[in-house]
């Protein structure tokens, strides 16, 4: 059989906060083009993720899938912890 690829959407981020019960937030950056002045911006959006496992701390680089709506904002899911923090 062949594996189905996941038309899920994901991102690589950086874990911002830990605070909430099965939940972590998670800063994702990207660079993007200014059509006026051609220069490279950073640009960052933060995402509400499930973390069933509460395995997330701060500082931890993780990926994220797009899920079912778990709760009001939460639409997103850790898959796996890429990086350790240091902390």
């Amino acid at each position: 059989m062949e594996e189905q690829k996941s038309t899920r959407k994901s991102r690589v981020g950086t874990v911002k906060s830990n605070k909430m019960d099965k939940t972590v937030v998670v800063m994702v950056e990207r660079l993007i083009q200014s059509t006026k002045y051609r220069k490279y911006v950073r640009r960052r959006n933060t995402f509400k993720a499930h973390d069933p496992l509460n395995a997330c701390s701060i500082g931890d680089q993780v990926l994220i899938e797009e899920s079912r709506p778990i709760s009001k904002e939460k639409r997103w899911l850790v898959v796996k912890v890429l990086a350790k923090s240091a902390f």
